[in-house]
């Protein structure tokens, strides 16, 4: 069946939803899909069985997919995050770039993160392609690679339970195509939006015990876990990377809050509970590895001094200094909307190809300051 075909039906399918709920939206057939649904399932299950025939996976690249949020989402989406001067970096647009793209950019003939283009549908439609049966089902609608799946503005409980969320349309997609992702790679990078955010760290600042944060950090956990269980199903060889949170405490908006060696300490304290999960989850199978963010923002831009002050050192790259600041221009580590810049994510995913390859013994070519500093170049095409 031709894409346009599937398409009809699809739409065909959410018009006898739509009208099916308008009659009687209690009707429902005995598994849960209405009855003129079905008819279209069947109708559509006996046309369309090679509409998605599986990738190759003899190209060398091993598969690399993302479970996140705005941390990961791709900035050059233009149907969420807008396009040009719109877009994440203003009229620095052009050359700012989240870490996935520096990846697909740099190591993309070594890693795979699937095509460029449009992907995912509306809700309604989405849940309507579930009903259906369809495999590549995911909401809502944006541009990026294939296998990223991470959306701005989602937290641990965006993630899991509906269909079309991201943990099940990623086992879903695998499923559809296990040669490809037997050896594949998984990066999850989740809680900011859940627990990390700043009346979250003003409450641990005041109690590293907080009992409302750590609720959320508990959830988290555990909806990292299910997760995790649900990609590896049948997939004993895949790696999962599961990164820790970031103190957002030394991020540059909040640089002038928590000014105190106690307070600093006790967010840090709180927030150990998460990493700490991660750890023992990772520690639990060795194709599980934990990556610290707070670790590695130390090393490149340090910290707070023992009385909890900005001490920050700026991270040089050739002959450009860049600050822990907020601004488009690269000089800044984060974009005036709060978002990483390029220098900052050209580092992040330095770091990831290094951790690929220490724990997953992925092979991956190491990624060179001279290399990050293309990034700032305008793209030839």
């Amino acid at each position: 069946m031709t894409r346009e075909g599937i398409r009809y039906q699809r739409w065909l399918a959410m018009l006898l939803v739509m009208a099916g709920s308008a009659m009687g939206a209690g009707c429902r057939a005995a598994d849960g899909i209405d009855a003129a649904t079905t008819t279209v399932a069947n109708a559509a299950a006996s046309q369309s069985g090679d509409a998605m025939a599986p990738a190759v996976a003899s190209d060398g690249r091993r598969a690399l997919a993302v479970i996140g949020d705005s941390d990961s989402h791709s900035y050059h989406d233009g149907i969420l995050l807008g396009q040009g001067s719109d877009g994440r970096g203003g009229r620095y647009h052009a050359t700012t770039w989240q870490w996935t793209e520096v990846l697909g950019r740099l190591r993309g003939d070594q890693l795979d993160l699937g095509e460029w283009g449009t992907w995912g549908e509306a809700g309604l439609l989405a849940r309507t392609q579930s009903a259906l049966g369809e495999e590549d089902v995911r909401s809502p609608r944006k541009q990026d690679y294939r296998y990223n799946f991470a959306i701005s503005g989602y937290g641990c409980d965006d993630v899991i339970g509906a269909p079309q969320r991201e943990f099940p349309a990623l086992a879903r997609l695998m499923d559809g195509d296990p040669a490809r992702w037997a050896d594949g790679i998984v990066v999850i990078r989740l809680g900011v939006n859940t627990f990390g955010l700043q009346d979250d760290l003003q409450r641990l600042a005041q109690d590293p015990a907080d009992p409302q944060v750590l609720a959320d950090i508990d959830q988290c956990l555990q909806v990292i876990g299910q997760g995790v269980a649900m990609l590896r199903g049948q997939r004993p060889r895949l790696d999962i990377l599961l990164v820790g949170i970031f103190n957002n405490a030394h991020w540059a908006a909040y640089t002038d809050q928590w000014q105190s060696a106690q307070a600093i300490g006790n967010i840090d304290r709180g927030l150990d509970r998460f990493d700490d999960g991660l750890k023992s989850l990772a520690g639990s199978d060795p194709h599980i590895a934990f990556f610290s963010d707070r670790d590695w923002f130390a090393r490149h831009w340090g910290g707070r001094d023992q009385r909890g002050l900005p001490a920050y050192h700026p991270v040089r790259l050739g002959r450009l200094r860049v600050d822990n600041s907020q601004g488009d221009a690269p000089t800044n580590a984060t974009l005036a909307d709060g978002h990483a810049g390029t220098i900052w994510n050209g580092l992040w995913a330095q770091a990831l190809v290094q951790a690929l390859n220490d724990d997953f013994n992925a092979g991956l070519r190491p990624v060179t300051g001279d290399e990050i500093a293309t990034l700032l170049r305008p793209a030839a095409d």
